[in-house]
């Protein structure tokens, strides 16, 4: 896209220069920007949860909607996350495209039964005679010091529901991508932000709209001796965990999932068909986390190419602690470098 009024500056005609085609964005950034694009898009979708509209949400994720798209598509609602999420399925069921905001991963307990019984199972229960295009998207995960019931990553207890697709990107770029691919998407999709890189860093991302396939995951590294499997906030320990043992001659490849239902297996399984040794990282417990489904699909479908047993690494299988002890919690690339060298040394 070109600017067409020439610059002008004592009478020296300067040639039309071109707009820059990407800008570099925090992850939030890119949350914001996917909502507004889709706004403008199509004018079903809208957007709800407690202080969305003229407070921009808690985390600023909705700044400016309220201002561009009124308070007809940008809705403050009370703070009642099960009438939050009930409204939503209405709306889809309406003909909409509802964005629905939980503020923390741990206040969606109260609406799990509208998404559990209602989103994920409307379009089977109907016999596609209805669809449920909805998001519900919220932050999760640890690393902000918050007080209790902030921090959870139960994201496997969604994974385990049949009907829903979970989302869970790690850049600015991917966030941008997949948003607008939930939204288009004509079943419930869960939108887990990780609040923890929220505004850690920035990234180029194209300034016009995009998608990002759901259900593909992306090989971020290619190596030969070991793969590196995450998503989300623990992407970052682990491409640490992944330079530090490059330091001594280890080649990891490294998987970002980005989504977890329905999960790449095709891609999982060829990465480890060649290394022969896997690790998982997440930040929920590690009793009950995805990593455990990763390695039964690993098991299942590529045994006999593993050389070592598949290396979980994830959260202690205890609540959430209080701040002083996250740094301690949350897998950390120490952690991730020790299960890389015991998967290498068996």
């Amino acid at each position: 896209m070109l600017r067409t009024e020439p610059i002008t500056g004592n009478d020296r005609r300067v040639a039309p220069a071109e707009v820059p085609k990407t800008t570099r964005m925090t992850l939030v950034q890119a949350v914001t920007r996917a909502l507004y694009e889709e706004m403008e898009r199509d004018p079903t979708v809208l957007v709800l949860g407690q202080d969305v509209g003229k407070d921009g949400g808690v985390f600023r994720a909705t700044e400016g909607l309220y201002e561009a798209f009124g308070a007809e598509r940008v809705i403050d609602t009370p703070l009642a996350e099960s009438g939050i999420t009930g409204t939503a399925i209405g709306l889809a069921v309406a003909g909409f495209r509802p964005v629905a905001e939980i503020q923390f991963m741990g206040f969606v307990y109260l609406a799990l039964n509208q998404f559990f019984c209602h989103a994920a199972r409307l379009r089977n229960r109907s016999r596609g005679r209805y669809n449920v295009p909805m998001v519900l998207r919220m932050p999760y995960g640890g690393g902000i010091r918050p007080p209790e019931h902030h921090s959870e990553s139960y994201e496997a207890l969604f994974v385990a529901t049949p009907g829903i697709k979970v989302v869970i990107p790690s850049t600015p770029y991917d966030a941008k991508g997949m948003l607008a691919s939930a939204i288009r998407d004509n079943d419930p999709v869960l939108f887990l932000e990780p609040k923890r890189i929220y505004r850690a860093f920035r990234e180029e991302v194209p300034v016009e709209p995009y998608t990002i396939p759901l259900g593909k995951a992306n090989v971020v590294r290619v190596g030969k001796d070991v793969t590196l499997i995450s998503y989300g906030a623990m992407m970052r320990p682990t491409l640490e965990a992944a330079d530090a043992v490059a330091r001594d001659g280890v080649s990891a490849e490294v998987v970002d999932l980005r989504t977890l239902a329905p999960v790449d297996v095709e891609t999982l399984t060829a990465s480890v068909a060649k290394t022969g040794r896997a690790v998982v990282v997440h930040e929920a417990p590690k009793t009950g986390g995805f990593g455990g489904e990763v390695t039964a699909l690993l098991n299942e479908r590529v045994l006999m190419h593993l050389e070592a047993p598949v290396q979980r690494v994830g959260g202690f299988d205890v609540a959430f602690p209080p701040a002083l002890l996250e740094d301690y919690y949350l897998p950390h690339r120490a952690r991730v470098v020790e299960a890389i060298r015991r998967t290498l040394s068996y």
